[in-house]
């Protein structure tokens, strides 16, 4: 690690931070690239980001193994399309600079594309950080390394199952925020907001230094509103996966999300 200045990591925290001032949790909103299509992608990166303080735009790739059977299925769709890497970023760059992006990645693609060439690019293109969910920490140093020099961000997950010593060293590791997965197995199955998680939540927050993200089977405003005094936000994706794949509006179902917990959307005049 460099210790240089964190530009993407700022840029997340910020945003963070902002939907916390307003009295609310942040919303992390997911996307499969180029899905349900490319053609008129950008207006759906710019319609989520309207609503959302974050957007992760996953990299569609061939064995997805964190994910359910609803990114699996847009991954498959996408890439039956023709998306790569390289397009998402010129996609990625001709959205502008408003909300903070963060690629979801597994390592394959980033290797296939280049890991300092990708950096690079990434940065370029305006892109906040990274997600990889399928790299360990051990073997992570050069995609660490490179992402430093680019001023990129590279989020850690967490689980349940952490132990203590490894998820003081996770959050230690973590720039931008911590993902916290809220159950084991894949995406887009169901989250139990009960005791249990809130007592995970808790663990995760006294150890981090960061906004915590929880993250995995986060689908409905109940669950929000469970959450909002666990963490300092939620990732939602097969959900709102779903939502595009039948053909519903984004912006109302993540408007649905946000108001549950109360609060405004930072820039609000509601």
């Amino acid at each position: 690690m460099t210790g240089l200045p964190m530009d993407g990591a700022r840029r997340i925290e910020t945003a963070i931070g902002a939907a916390r001032a307003a009295g609310r949790p942040a919303i992390a909103a997911f996307l499969t690239a180029g899905f349900p299509g490319r053609h008129g992608f950008g207006g759906v990166i710019a319609t989520v980001a309207a609503e959302a303080d974050l957007v992760e735009l996953g990299v569609p790739f061939s064995d997805p193994m964190a994910d359910g059977v609803t990114i699996q299925r847009a991954s498959r769709a996408a890439l039956a399309a023709g998306v790569t890497l390289e397009w998402i970023l010129e996609t990625a760059s001709d959205c502008g600079r408003g909300r903070p992006i963060v690629l979801m990645s597994y390592l394959n693609p980033l290797l296939a594309f280049g890991i300092d060439r990708m950096a690079r690019a990434a940065r370029d293109a305006g892109v906040a950080g990274f997600v990889v969910p399928d790299l360990p920490f051990e073997e992570g140093g050069d995609l660490r390394d490179a992402c430093d020099r680019a001023g990129l961000a590279v989020v850690q997950l967490v689980t349940p199952v952490t132990p203590d010593d490894r998820l003081g060293m996770l959050c230690r590791a973590s720039r931008g925020f911590v993902y916290a997965v809220t159950a084991t197995g894949t995406t887009g199955g169901r989250v139990d907001t009960a005791e249990g998680v809130r007592r995970y939540l808790a663990r995760v927050r006294a150890a981090a230094r960061l906004p915590v993200l929880a993250g995995f089977g986060i689908r409905n405003p109940r669950q929000v509103r469970d959450l909002a005094g666990c963490a300092d936000g939620v990732v939602v994706g097969s959900a709102l996966v779903e939502e595009l794949e039948r053909g519903a509006d984004p912006a109302a179902f993540l408007r649905g999300l946000r108001d549950a917990a109360g609060g405004r959307r930072a820039g609000d005049q509601r």
